[in-house]
């Protein structure tokens, strides 16, 4: 039986504390669970998949804001995070950006500004999960492949033909066959054009340069 999904909870991270008591008054309206932080020392410490999106100032005494966002990114952690800077901040804000901040949000805020791109990020975080679980799922069906079939799968999705494969191998063009549609069968691709689409989220091929046409990358 499936259990019930939690519901995300949001991480408040910001040094004033009327602040944080009026974003969590402000989310909880919208029914959406916050915790809140002081400090970016103390977020940090806290349970790294506990949330669903985070809310970090620029500027906090201790840790700023950019170097909590590297502290995450060097944990491997995948939460979005919104910043919430003040108007000289912007500069920083965009630093952050480019390092792969969801977004960053003007002090004094928009209240429905602020709810809209909370609730983007929870979904854009919803989705990387999906991909990610996907990823593994796949992953497991293909370490679960014999280790020709494996062989094989990869050079039918770099290109080559069953001809061309079992010359590689030293095996016979039916032997090809039957591994391949035993692999494709085994990761649940429906055909050929699923089995490259597999084989790059798996990185076992390169993914296909864009193509190119009128001067213009497509």
């Amino acid at each position: 039986m499936t259990q019930p999904t939690a519901a995300p909870c949001i991480a408040v991270v910001d040094d004033d504390e009327a602040l944080r008591d009026s974003l969590a008054w402000l989310l909880d309206s919208v029914g959406l669970d916050t915790r809140a932080f002081a400090d970016g020392e103390a977020f940090l410490a806290a349970e790294p998949d506990a949330f669903g999106a985070v809310l970090l100032d620029v500027r906090m005494p201790g840790l700023s804001g950019l170097q909590v966002q590297q502290r995450l990114i060097e944990r491997g952690d995948t939460a979005p995070i919104i910043f919430m800077t003040g108007h000289g901040d912007v500069p920083m804000a965009v630093a952050a950006l480019k390092a792969g901040a969801f977004d960053f949000i003007e002090k004094p805020f928009n209240q429905q500004q602020l709810i809209d791109a909370v609730q983007q990020a929870l979904a854009e975080h919803q989705r990387q999960r999906a991909v990610l679980q996907r990823i593994d799922t796949l992953r497991e069906r293909y370490d679960a492949l014999r280790p020709k079939e494996r062989d094989i799968l990869v050079l039918v999705a770099e290109g080559m033909t069953s001809r061309e494969i079992a010359e590689h191998l030293a095996v016979s063009a039916k032997t090809v066959e039957v591994y391949r549609l035993r692999a494709m069968k085994a990761l649940v691709a429906d055909n050929l054009a699923e089995l490259v689409r597999i084989c790059v989220a798996l990185g076992l091929v390169e993914p296909l340069p864009e193509r190119v046409e009128n001067g213009k990358q497509h």
